[in-house]
């Protein structure tokens, strides 16, 4: 027992440390500082490729797949970073569901797979910084479906 709770207690340091790190992504790719803010939009539809008020990528219960939908969300973003030369903060989140340290863990997959897309569409990815809140920062504090599939997302933040 006492065994069990110290592989416990040292993965759940291991989670905390790679989501609170800003170079901690499962890509392997360095990240850089970046401007926050608050640069987040409600609504579960993506956008046309030159839409930029769109900052939300959503997932499907328990995947980090970046879909078809929101590539053009994401390549927007991604041309704007690249004109401007600015720094971006990718946040990841999660619905309710799981524990906290699963939902890290989760939301930290999510920007990683925004941060690996945005890099295949020319980004460099030390001007990309990944960062984790599980379920701390939900937009919908609801109970139910629809709230769930608005807090499973990753935001995108100049």
């Amino acid at each position: 027992m006492l065994k069990n709770k110290a592989l416990i207690s040292a993965l759940f340091c291991s989670i905390l440390l790679v989501a609170c790190s800003s170079t901690g992504s499962l890509d392997g790719s360095d990240g850089a500082g970046g401007q926050s803010g608050d640069g987040t939009t409600s609504g579960v539809a993506g956008g046309s490729a030159g839409d930029l008020s769109k900052r939300s990528v959503y997932f499907d219960f328990d995947k980090f797949n970046v879909k078809a939908e929101y590539k053009p969300v994401v390549q927007a973003h991604a041309n704007q970073v690249k004109k401007d030369k600015r720094k971006v903060v990718i946040q990841g989140n999660a619905d309710e569901r799981g524990s906290r340290e699963y939902n890290l863990a989760l939301g930290q997959r999510r920007a990683a797979s925004v941060r690996k897309t945005m890099s295949l569409m020319g980004v460099s990815s030390k001007r990309i910084e990944v960062v984790s809140y599980g379920e701390e920062k939900p937009k919908a504090k609801g109970h139910d479906e629809a709230s769930w599939a608005e807090n499973r997302r990753a935001d995108i933040v100049y």
